[in-house]
């Protein structure tokens, strides 16, 4: 099965929530939808204009300043039409992520191996202060706990805490097996 433009859905979600600009859009994956889907400005303008093209977003130019007109983009119809559909659509399971630092274990031959405890206390102090800022996330936007507007945005969080929270411990333990 060819891979989905996962992107255009996102930006289409961005979008329903609120009217962004592409520098907006740009930002978002810098903190919430960064936590588990990357993209950058060159991916990101392009799809704007694409999905524009296509009639599921729209813009309005605005003007900042004396000179620096910026656009802001709106979902059509069309444009959550397509969202819903791919919403209800059936995801694909997730299988095997790109993740060097297991790449690197599997080939570890020893316990005895002196790069180990190095490697896995780096692991640990990386995994620790993801965690610690998804916590931190957690407490911003969700500070009595789940909310029902935003609900999936809640469950993806406390998955990104679980996950964070398990991926540490195993560490701990591959620490104490040595």
């Amino acid at each position: 099965m060819a891979l989905r433009n996962v992107l255009q859905f996102i930006i289409l979600g961005l979008l329903d929530q609120q009217p962004l600009t592409g520098y907006e859009l740009t930002k978002a994956f810098d903190s919430d939808i960064g936590e588990f889907w990357s993209a950058n400005h060159s991916q990101i303008y392009p799809q704007l204009r694409r999905l524009e093209q296509s009639g599921q977003i729209t813009h309005q130019e605005e003007v900042s300043g004396e000179k620096l007109a910026r656009k802001r983009y709106t979902v059509t119809t069309d444009g959550r039409a397509a969202l819903n559909d791919w919403l209800s659509a059936e995801t694909e399971p997730t299988v095997g992520g790109r993740d060097e630092f297991a790449v690197k274990m599997y080939f570890i031959k020893s316990p005895d191996d002196p790069r180990l405890a190095h490697m896995l206390a780096a692991q640990l102090g990386f995994h620790e202060q993801k965690l610690a800022h998804l916590k931190i996330q957690m407490t911003r936007k969700f500070p009595n706990g789940q909310n029902n507007n935003d609900y999936g945005h809640y469950l993806v969080l406390d998955h990104a805490i679980r996950r964070e929270t398990a991926y540490c411990e195993w560490l701990r333990s591959a620490n104490s097996k040595k």
